[in-house]
């Protein structure tokens, strides 16, 4: 089956850029294929990963351009996803996972899933006049990356993005924390520090930033983002808290890239993926998927003269050497 569209049902380019990005994964896919299908119509026309399979079965039966995903627009209303609405592609995202991950019977299954998706990471908080501080664990779905730094300065690169995000940061002033040892409020450390990375990782770039007005408006600036990505290249050794086996697994291929254009009130989403089977970049805009290059995904850098330009949103990186 070659690439095929989704129509737009009404302001669903957003889901549907998602959509494609899932079912183009072949490891996610490979898990969707295994469900146990609900026993009864009720169930099966409620079941949200049973009807993304029926979709992933409608399209690549692939005798038409594109299909309609009805049903599993119905579906996901059902679910409280509204319809005909704009929608945040990172919000969206962590609904619908949410959704598939619940919906999903089988716990091997889950726990494959949750592998395939979930990032690791070990927050401290040190105090700076003694020696106490509390360590906790949490995991995420993607990793929400600012664009600007705490000057409202522009980052240059995703690089830069991620050294910054996992930069540590003093907690000073009004922002001091009680320290148990101490007795009194102190100024701490914040840190974040990497402890594993999934097959499939999804960062979002955080363009759309909430003015002084309360008003969202969109950056649109120039930040490159690399088709491969090494995170041990990217991050220092103290801002990683796992093992050399781990560490090596940390090279990445860029799999999708969801772009935005338009402002952060009105906007349209489509996504460009590489197809794994065949190694080469499609953009697929709702119904219309047409090969591109990577000249072409290099577009979605942004550019801050284009009021209606379009810009990376959310980025899919693939381990290019799973273990």
């Amino acid at each position: 089956a070659g690439a095929i569209g989704l129509y737009n049902l009404g302001q669903s380019c957003c889901l549907n850029s998602l959509l494609q990005v899932f079912l183009m994964n072949i490891r996610f896919t490979g898990i969707l294929r295994r469900i146990t299908v609900p026993p009864c119509a009720v169930q099966r026309r409620m079941s949200v990963p049973y009807q993304m399979l029926l979709l992933l079965e409608k399209m690549q039966r692939g005798k038409c351009k594109a299909v309609h995903p009805t049903e599993l627009a119905c579906c996901l209303s059902a679910h409280r996803v509204k319809l005909f609405v704009q929608h945040d592609a990172s919000q969206l995202l962590l609904h619908l996972w949410n959704l598939i991950k619940k919906q999903m019977k089988n716990l091997e299954l889950v726990e494959e899933l949750s592998d395939l998706y979930t990032i690791y990471v070990e927050e401290h908080l040190a105090c700076q006049n003694c020696s106490f501080e509390i360590k906790s664990n949490s995991s995420m779905l993607t990793l929400p990356l600012p664009v600007l730094d705490s000057n409202s300065q522009r980052l240059k690169s995703l690089e830069d993005c991620l050294r910054y995000f996992f930069c540590p940061e003093e907690l000073t002033g009004q922002n001091m924390c009680f320290c148990q040892q101490c007795g009194r409020k102190t100024p701490f450390l914040q840190s974040m520090k990497l402890v594993h990375l999934p097959q499939t990782l999804t960062i979002h770039l955080k363009r759309f930033c909430v003015g002084k007005s309360s008003n969202t408006h969109k950056l649109n600036h120039y930040l490159p983002f690399p088709h491969d990505l090494d995170f041990k290249r990217v991050l220092t050794e103290n801002q990683c808290q796992a093992d050399d086996n781990e560490k090596a697994a940390w090279q990445y291929g860029l799999f999708a890239v969801v772009a935005h254009s338009g402002s952060a009130t009105s906007g349209h989403y489509c996504a460009y993926i590489r197809s794994l089977t065949e190694c080469k970049w499609y953009c697929f805009n709702d119904s219309e998927v047409c090969q591109v290059s990577w000249d072409d995904v290099k577009c979605t850098y942004g550019h801050s003269n284009l009021h209606w330009g379009e810009t990376a949103y959310l980025l899919i990186y693939m381990k290019k050497h799973p273990q």
